[in-house]
């Protein structure tokens, strides 16, 4: 699994406009863990519409087509 990338403050930031008014450091953790094995998912997915499409560049078509696999 690739390097963690997503910072802490940024899921609290989340967690707390979602209506948590107290957010604990495990769970911040637990919420980047998740988001970012869905995004890792997301990104090859849209990588391989890409590349089907005779692309390189990834579009934002494609992410909202991995989004709906």
């Amino acid at each position: 699994m690739a390097k963690r990338s997503i910072p802490l403050a940024a899921m609290e930031k989340i967690l707390k406009q979602a209506g948590a008014s107290r957010v604990s450091d495990k769970a911040k953790i637990a919420l980047r863990d998740v988001l970012e094995e869905c995004v890792e998912q997301i990104s090859n997915d849209a990588i391989r519409f890409a590349a089907h499409a005779g692309r390189k560049t990834i579009k934002a078509g494609d992410i909202k087509l991995a989004l709906k696999k």
